[in-house]
């Protein structure tokens, strides 16, 4: 029977060797079993949301496209394409994945060469030398290979927070990406209510000007004082001024949006068109499911892993660190006898290095990785509660401003119908001027009110599938 050599032997147990430090497992967190805010049992479904189904988990994809806005899918595709945090936030990712090929490295052995060619002649008055020693030739071809044998398993622990850093860098890209695509549907509805604004006033203005009209030809006749003239000319210059001032808010979100898409705002324009959607219904789940669905939350759990493998990094420091190293080439004093076979050599053996006193410093290190995993539990912890917080905040956004909206609708109407009455009044000289400005006052309050809602109710519907992670699920992590 051949004979194993014991050399073999000793490698072979260890390569076998275990891993110190503890197992990582994700640690608990506060989760409701429901959402506080969810509609009450006297909702429909339809009214901008919905708890979702088996078979309707999650929000799909393009969540953009639930608004059924043509223009907003192609600037969100846009946006993809061109902006600037989205491609630092992709290149990020690109390093963090280099980062785990770079420390897999280790796990393999290192082999390198230094060749070398010399010519010495030593000197003939050198002490304890009688004769002129004759010139010699060293010609030297090695091969070296070091390996680390990873006994205690801190090579493995590096490279695994190599890996778990770059998942959390492929969660923060995910975040960044949800977060911006929010940011451009968010700007694009503040942009698309000032243009129902700006319509709204320049309507006003119009009637205002008919006002003004009939309190001029009533003056004119004698039926009324000049003062009435007056009023109607300062309620139509101070709705100008309001109309002219709804182009400052436009021209900002236009230019944050040109921004947003990776163009300057002076190659970017949207042409007007008032904000005439509704909330689209949007699948909320339940809370257990959130905590799948959020990349922020997702990257802060991976980066908690990381911090549990440093804690085994540091914990393998204690222990001796065992290193394999071989030498082997050819050396002669000729080139002729250089790479002959008896000009062969080698050398092989492994080194055992161990720390026998450091004042302190592993132990230091080794407190220092336990305070951060701890550190990074409270911030998960944290981010799962404000995550909680952004939903329940935008779901009672939704289900109030829903009803809201019923009544502000109401409200409009009855302004409308007010002065109507009022402005037939005033014509047939039964009321004061005072009135049908009191009355178109409440009238243009209640229809921008009308729009703001509106316009909040799109918003906190962005801010919504924001607040449940788009159409993200940590399954869409990479396997690095």
């Amino acid at each position: 029977m051949k004979k194993i050599h014991p050399i073999i032997v000793a490698l072979a147990l260890l390569l076998g060797g275990c891993m110190v430090g503890p197992k990582y497992k994700t640690p608990t967190a506060p989760v409701p079993a429901a959402f506080k805010e969810a509609p009450p049992a006297s909702f429909k479904e339809g009214d901008g949301w919905k708890t979702a189904q088996p078979g309707d988990q999650t929000i799909r994809g393009n969540w953009w496209e639930m608004f059924g806005d043509p223009q907003l899918n192609a600037l969100e595709q846009q946006l993809t394409i061109g902006n600037q945090d989205l491609k630092a936030a992709e290149a990020r990712f690109r390093q963090a994945r280099a980062m785990i090929r770079f420390n897999r490295a280790a796990q393999f052995p290192t082999i390198s060469t230094a060749p070398s060619i010399g010519s010495e002649r030593v000197s003939s008055n050198r002490p304890f030398f009688t004769t002129s020693p004759a010139p010699s030739g060293d010609f030297l071809l090695p091969f070296d290979l070091s390996y680390e044998v990873d006994l205690w398993g801190r090579v493995r622990r590096t490279v695994n927070a190599a890996r778990e850093e770059a998942q959390a860098t492929a969660a923060d890209l995910e975040t960044a990406s949800l977060s911006l695509h929010a940011e451009l549907a968010y700007d694009y509805f503040e942009l698309r209510a000032a243009d129902s604004q700006q319509r709204l006033l320049d309507d006003t203005v119009k009637a205002y000007t008919e006002t003004l009209r009939l309190a001029t030809t009533r003056f004119e006749g004698g039926a009324a004082p000049k003062s009435d003239v007056a009023q109607a000319q300062t309620q139509l210059d101070t709705t100008r001024v309001a109309d002219t001032d709804i182009g400052v808010m436009r021209a900002q979100y236009e230019h944050a949006i040109a921004i947003l898409l990776g163009k300057p705002p002076a190659e970017f324009s949207l042409p007007p068109d008032p904000l005439n959607l509704k909330p689209p219904v949007i699948p909320i789940g339940m809370p257990a499911q959130l905590l799948e669905r959020r990349p922020d939350i997702a990257a802060v759990e991976r980066r908690m892993a990381e911090a549990n493998e440093q804690i085994g990094i540091a914990k393998a420091a204690y222990y001796p660190t065992v290193s394999l190293g071989a030498t082997a080439g050819f050396e002669g004093s000729s080139i002729l006898s250089w790479l002959t076979w008896p000009s062969r050599l080698w050398a092989i053996g492994p080194t055992l290095t161990q720390t026998l006193f450091d004042a302190g410093r592993r132990h230091a290190t080794s407190d220092a990785a336990l305070a951060g995993y701890d550190a990074m539990v409270a911030n998960y912890r944290e981010a799962i509660l404000a995550t909680f917080q952004q939903v329940e905040d935008n779901l009672a956004a939704t289900r109030i401003l829903e009803q809201e909206a019923k009544q502000q609708k109401e409200a409009v109407d009855s302004a409308q119908q007010s002065l109507q009455i009022f402005t037939n009044r005033y014509t047939g000289g039964v009321d004061t001027y005072l009135q049908v400005i009191t009355a178109q006052t409440i009238a243009l309050s209640n229809q921008r009110n009308d729009v703001d809602i509106l316009r909040r109710r799109m918003d906190a519907s962005v801010l919504l599938i924001k607040a449940l992670g788009g159409g993200w699920n940590v399954a869409n992590l990479p396997k690095l």
